[in-house]
């Protein structure tokens, strides 16, 4: 079976997946998208069969797993209706596609020179942030303690930078620098995540800051690994960190 194929096939068994954990009661559904997440692992190590080995490379399959959690996590917070949840189903469809063709990029480019990894890199960028997004949201909407809640904002992660970092090198071989800016990323977001908690912000409010925060610390990380981290790059990224806070702490309803 060629590759394009069981990328197709991959998508739509996990829409399918989707649509199937709606049959499910209530009790059921948590450990269904735990998986339907194992699941898009082991689909996605079968698309990429020819490129995966026992190296770092695994990494391009974390942010399938993650977003198809987050996606699924997310879907119990929309109205129980079609008109809400099919677009979810479409988009996740979508994306696992997309995911589907750019994690191939990745295992290609790590073993020979490809045009389209620029391209792979914005489009893995951007679900990268999505999927940040996404787990967030459902980590600050069930309002667990914090003691529970920043470190497993922590532990998400930490597995979703160590992947978007390891686009730029997309190196085999095990990399210390990686785990590092990898761990410091992951702790800076936990010291929000904890900012937050104390902080009268909306779910969508905090975990979209969150997500900024992500943007910022992936985005330098990247450009410093590219070794392009010029100062005109550091004030764009630092601007738009600024430009977000003043905006989320004006609209926070302080008091009473």
């Amino acid at each position: 079976m060629s590759k394009r194929k069981k990328f197709v096939l991959t998508s739509l068994l996990l829409s399918l997946g989707f649509v199937g954990i709606q049959f499910l009661d209530n009790q059921f559904r948590i450990p269904a998208i735990g998986a339907l997440s194992l699941l898009t692992a082991g689909l996605f190590a079968w698309s990429l069969y020819e490129g995966l080995g026992l190296d770092m490379t695994i990494l391009t399959i974390v942010l399938p797993t993650v977003f198809t959690a987050g996606v699924g996590l997310f879907w119990f917070l929309l109205p129980v209706n079609l008109f809400a949840r099919l677009p979810i189903v479409v988009f996740y469809g979508l994306g696992i596609y997309g995911l589907c063709l750019t994690m191939n990029i990745f295992t290609v480019a790590a073993i020979r020179t490809i045009a389209l990894l620029r391209a792979a890199r914005g489009v893995g960028f951007v679900l990268t942030l999505v999927t940040f997004f996404l787990v967030y949201d459902a980590i600050i909407s069930i309002k667990i303690p914090f003691w529970l809640s920043v470190p497993a904002t922590i532990g998400i992660s930490f597995p979703l930078f160590w992947q978007g970092f390891w686009t730029i090198p997309l190196e085999k071989e095990f990399s210390k620098p990686l785990l590092i800016i990898s761990a410091i990323s992951s702790l800076i977001i936990g010291e929000i995540a904890l900012a937050l908690y104390f902080w009268p912000t909306t779910i969508v409010g905090g975990s979209l800051f969150l997500t900024i925060g992500c943007y910022i610390l992936l985005g330098l990380g990247q450009a410093k690994l590219e070794e392009r981290l010029f100062s005109q790059t550091v004030r764009e990224y630092l601007l738009v960190g600024v430009l977000v806070f003043a905006g989320m702490f004006l609209a926070t309803h302080w008091g009473g």
